[in-house]
């Protein structure tokens, strides 16, 4: 069996009104995607928590899934209406054959080397240097596959500068991959919180994956994005790969997490937001610009 894949060109204002439409008349899932993807003519959208959206692409592309034996003009009609177009739209129509989704899936994730001895590999795949440190993640629900250049990098930033010891801090843990990284490296503590319950579940399952021991690696759900727990104490690094916006509000937070004489350890911060949250860190690190890296920026300190 195949289904029928039907491509419309359109705009910011009226794609999402067309995919609604679509789903309406019976698209079994609908994608809205930059037309320009891969052109000079591609417009990069970030969104920040606390900011107003972005919006969508100023020339959009929407995908619609349908089942067979569908009339297809009819439908393109029927959402024109909807949209209120004024002439029926152009489109592309091309078949997807059933095929193994699971398998094909996988194929798209190979492992990846981090530094001539760190990998990241899904548990599908033989190990490429088992004499590395190889990370065991299969993706999933929560952010962090390690393929992202601000994973990339503190990634590195924990290959290159942890010695064996320190007590660690995971804000904002997403999959757990840099709190399983950093706890294989030689850390001798590690904590992982987060503030959505998937990723703390999503954390815990690779932490098994990975023969991490629970004694020496802990998730935990702060559900109102409350401070890390006071028991635990300040540790000697604090990495937190969030997003710009979300860094500036936890600095008081993840400064108090931070011991005297300790490091911290951001990113998820585009480059042209660096020195923004650079200014803000300054009160209780000396802050600077450790890496870059595809236009996403790696910030580092040692408290004060």
């Amino acid at each position: 069996m195949s289904w029928i894949s039907l491509t419309i060109k359109t705009d910011n204002v009226r794609a999402e009104i067309l995919s609604d439409a679509m789903l309406e008349l019976g698209a079994l899932s609908t994608d809205i995607h930059d037309a320009g993807t891969g052109t000079e003519q591609e417009q990069a959208l970030f969104d920040e928590p606390g900011e107003p959206s972005g919006g969508l692409w100023f020339a959009s592309e929407l995908t619609a899934l349908f089942p067979p034996n569908v009339d297809i003009p009819s439908i393109v009609e029927a959402a024109a209406q909807a949209a209120q177009l004024p002439t029926l739209p152009g489109y592309t129509i091309t078949y997807v054959e059933e095929q193994d989704w699971v398998r094909l899936t996988q194929s798209q994730f190979n492992p990846i080397q981090i530094s001539h001895r760190l990998w990241i590999v899904p548990s599908w795949h033989q190990i490429p240097d088992p004499a590395g440190v190889n990370l065991i993640l299969d993706p999933g629900l929560a952010f962090g596959t390690g393929s992202h250049p601000s994973t990339q990098l503190c990634l590195a930033w924990l290959d290159e500068n942890l010695v064996g010891g320190e007590d660690v801090l995971d804000y904002g843990c997403g999959s757990g991959i840099l709190a399983i990284a950093a706890l294989k490296l030689g850390a001798r503590h590690v904590v992982g919180i987060d503030i959505d319950p998937q990723a703390v579940a999503a954390s815990r399952q690779n932490a098994v994956l990975n023969r991490c021991n629970e004694t020496e690696l802990e998730f935990f759900t702060i559900p109102d994005a409350a401070q890390p727990d006071a028991e635990k104490g300040a540790v000697d690094l604090v990495v937190a790969n969030i997003l710009a916006n979300p860094l500036i509000m936890l600095a008081p937070i993840l400064s108090n997490a931070t011991r005297r004489g300790g490091h911290i350890v951001l990113s998820g911060i585009l480059a042209e937001q660096a020195e923004d949250v650079i200014k803000i860190y300054r009160q209780w690190f000396d802050m600077r610009i450790a890496q870059e890296e595809g236009g996403w920026t790696l910030l580092t300190g040692r408290r004060h």
